[in-house]
């Protein structure tokens, strides 16, 4: 059980790490950046109930005024003779903005400021509002909902004008302590009560006060946080929208080329490289623009291998069918054994071909994934030097092998770079004469290694320099038979040379004397 919860747990975890899983990654870019600004921008707008925290000590500090105001209005009656409680009372009550009412023992109203002079203060009647008030206070009851509020009871004066109908007149007298009663206006404003025993009698002081400036500093404060809000929530909209614009504009540019170059209907589609831009969207463009030339220039070079191959295969293989469709027909000895010895030479220059086709087409794979190491560059040449001298195929001259540098070492794959050489004395060899000797100079310049192979041969003609490395291109030495080589030669050695960050070029001997020198350039090993 244990074990499927968690490979449940994995596969969900593997479903949102995986780009085209679940949501956000099936959303836009655009969505997903005023998705993330709009979620930091509610968080602040949740700010908006904290604003009740703000409303309870507003009603605290209320509720502490008015027990304060009832106990020193008590005070002051207390030591008031009868005669001037009422003219005490309206005093009090137009100076603090309050409505006072005195009862006795009984819970009879004795005096009502109201009564026995102007209101000091009236309730606003809400149908003579504006619509804005009628807004404010349906946001009020909107937020008292949200914040689960407790409700507050309606104020409303009663026909009987007994203390019956005041609960906390009844709760202070049995305490004997100030009593403070929060009840709502009909324009939802809060109504304070504060209810206090006076003396010792029996008589209780209930004081009435309507603080309509807690509900317009709440409305205030939340009219500017809102205002905030909502600036902050347009400017972030418009810079995420601006934002989106700068990144998903020029995405969808590079997918619609990339679709384009995809389809191959249109091989002169171009990748925009986005120059002026110098963060990670255009060094992506760039990127993908230059993967896309290496793309082609692949695509092109292997419909052109391709051709090629076709046609060096073609010759042998018509050589080969027009000897075996004719070698029934022959009856001589003599020209039967000339027509095998054809079939025989076709068939070795297919095999030589196709030998190193094979070759010719894996090197770059396995050249990237090799790892290099030092190649002792003097050591491995004099080891190959050997292993063709073992076998006679140096030349009656044989080879030098020269070196100027202390520490020739290069990092490679030895194998690779011993074909190398063996391609460039074998092409050395044969334009050689038979008694002319092959030197190979190893010298250093700044951080590269510079192998020259150098014969005495009828040398390169400089239109054919750069010629002489493309596939199946071959200058044949006089008196070679056609098709002891196959052109790949040395289109090989610089391919494995450029997979080892190097240069294959061909020029003429450096003693000015007549024959071809091919220069192989490697990156020095560095320690660093």
């Amino acid at each position: 059980m244990e074990r499927g919860i968690l490979s449940s747990m994995t596969e969900r975890r593997a479903s949102w790490d995986r780009p085209g899983g679940k949501w956000p990654w099936r959303t836009s870019l655009t969505a997903r950046i005023l998705a993330v600004n709009i979620i930091a921008l509610a968080l602040l707008a949740g700010s908006l109930f904290y604003i009740d925290s703000y409303r309870r000590e507003l009603i605290g500090e209320r509720f502490i005024l008015a027990t304060a105001e009832a106990q020193i209005a008590a005070e002051a009656l207390a030591s008031s003779r009868p005669e001037d409680v009422g003219e005490r009372l309206v005093r009090i009550g137009a100076g603090q903005g309050l409505r006072l009412r005195l009862y006795d023992a009984e819970g009879k109203l004795i005096a009502d400021t109201f009564e026995l002079d102007e209101p000091s203060f009236r309730f606003v009647d809400p149908e003579g509002e504006d619509w804005l008030q009628d807004t404010a206070r349906l946001l009020d009851r909107g937020m008292d909902y949200v914040l689960g509020a407790p409700v507050i009871p309606a104020y409303a004066d009663p026909e009987d004008t007994g203390s019956s109908h005041w609960p906390e007149i009844a709760e202070a007298v049995a305490s004997n302590s100030t009593v403070i009663v929060q009840r709502r206006a009909p324009d939802e404003t809060p109504v304070i009560n504060a209810a206090t025993p006076i003396g010792d009698k029996g008589a209780v002081l209930m004081t009435t006060r309507n603080a309509r400036d807690i509900t317009q500093n709440l409305r205030d404060a939340r009219q500017t946080l809102a205002i905030v809000v909502g600036t902050a929530l347009i400017i972030s909209v418009l810079l995420s929208l601006f934002l989106a614009r700068t990144i998903v504009q020029p995405l969808r540019t590079l997918v619609r080329a990339a679709v384009r170059v995809r389809s191959g209907r249109d091989r002169q589609v171009e990748v925009p490289r986005l120059p002026d831009r110098r963060d990670e969207i255009g060094l992506l463009a760039r990127a993908i623009s230059d993967m896309t030339a290496a793309l082609r220039q692949r695509i092109d070079a292997v419909e052109s291998f391709a051709a090629d191959v076709s046609h060096e295969l073609k010759n042998p293989l018509t050589s080969l069918r027009s000897a075996i469709e004719t070698l029934p027909r022959v009856e001589e000895p003599e020209l039967r054994e000339k027509l095998l010895a054809v079939a025989r030479q076709d068939v070795g220059r297919i095999d030589r071909l196709i030998t190193e086709i094979a070759d010719a087409s894996r090197i770059d794979a396995e050249l990237s994934r090799t790892d290099f190491e030092q190649v002792d560059v003097p050591g491995l040449l004099r080891a190959l030097v050997a292993e063709r001298e073992s076998r006679g195929v140096n030349g009656a001259g044989g080879v030098v092998v020269r070196s100027s540098v202390d520490n020739p070492v290069a990092p490679g794959d030895p194998s690779r770079l011993e074909r190398v050489f063996h391609n460039l004395l074998d092409n050395a060899v044969s334009f050689s004469p038979r008694d002319a000797t092959i030197e190979i100079d190893i010298s250093r310049h700044g951080g590269m290694l510079e192998i020259a192979v150098s014969d005495h041969g009828p040398g390169i003609p400089g239109t054919a320099r750069e010629r002489v490395f493309e596939r199946f291109h071959s200058l044949r030495p006089a008196g070679e038979e056609f098709g002891e080589h196959s052109g790949l030669g040395l289109a090989i050695a610089r391919t494995i040379v450029e997979a080892h960050s190097g240069t294959l070029t061909a020029t003429g001997r450096s003693d000015g004397r007549s024959g071809a020198r091919l220069v192989v350039s490697l990156p020095a090993w560095s320690e660093e």
